[in-house]
């Protein structure tokens, strides 16, 4: 089996982000503020990367093109199955609207029907993860979301936590599947150059 290592990032701020809307799999694109943030990750970002592969959500897909294109790749492959994480009736709530109308849901973890749960959602991913595996010699580049990455988080054992824009980890894919090191490609607090 090839041994490789792939780098799975989140997209950047994306319209619903700024309004604090879970996305889920609805399709809102990136703010001004988020394609500046992709430009940052990818002056950021060293390659090079054997593939470059994204969601097909357009926050996932922008995000890519502008990296990819700083990494002289000429080709990024959109996958559906690293979209978001299905989350039901959640998607297009601000968690204010969640909280009343599923009290606790979120601090419980009582996520309604509909809701994708890590075992779906890895088994989706991790496919899609060893068919880049096996398109690369090294290493590979994924623009996703942070569901995706907490989930493939959980899985390796590694601890869950919020990932920002354009943060993500390193994961090794081959003979066995382990977090590696994570990475924020657009420190908190750095100037976006936006006014």
């Amino acid at each position: 089996m090839t041994e490789i290592d792939i780098l799975v990032i989140r997209h950047g701020q994306s319209v619903w982000n700024a309004a604090g809307r879970w996305q889920g799999q609805a399709d809102p694109p990136l703010t001004e503020i988020g394609r500046r943030q992709a430009e940052i990750a990818a002056a950021n970002v060293v390659g090079p990367f054997d593939v470059v592969a994204c969601s097909d959500l357009k926050r996932a897909h922008e995000t890519a093109l502008i990296i990819a294109a700083k990494l002289e790749q000429t080709q990024v492959l959109t996958r559906r199955d690293l979209r978001e994480r299905h989350a039901g009736p959640f998607e297009g709530l601000t968690r204010a609207q969640i909280n009343e109308r599923y009290p606790g849901a979120i601090a419980e973890r009582e996520w309604p029907d509909g809701f994708e749960h890590d075992d779906a959602l890895i088994a989706r991913v991790c496919p899609a993860l060893s068919e880049l595996a096996r398109l690369a010699s090294a290493r590979a580049l994924v623009v996703a979301h942070g569901g995706v990455i907490r989930a493939l988080d959980h899985a390796c054992g590694a601890p869950s936590e919020p990932i920002p824009n354009l943060a993500g980890r390193w994961y090794h894919v081959g003979s066995e599947f382990r977090a590696g090191e994570r990475v924020e490609f657009v420190p908190e607090g750095v100037d976006l150059g936006i006014e």
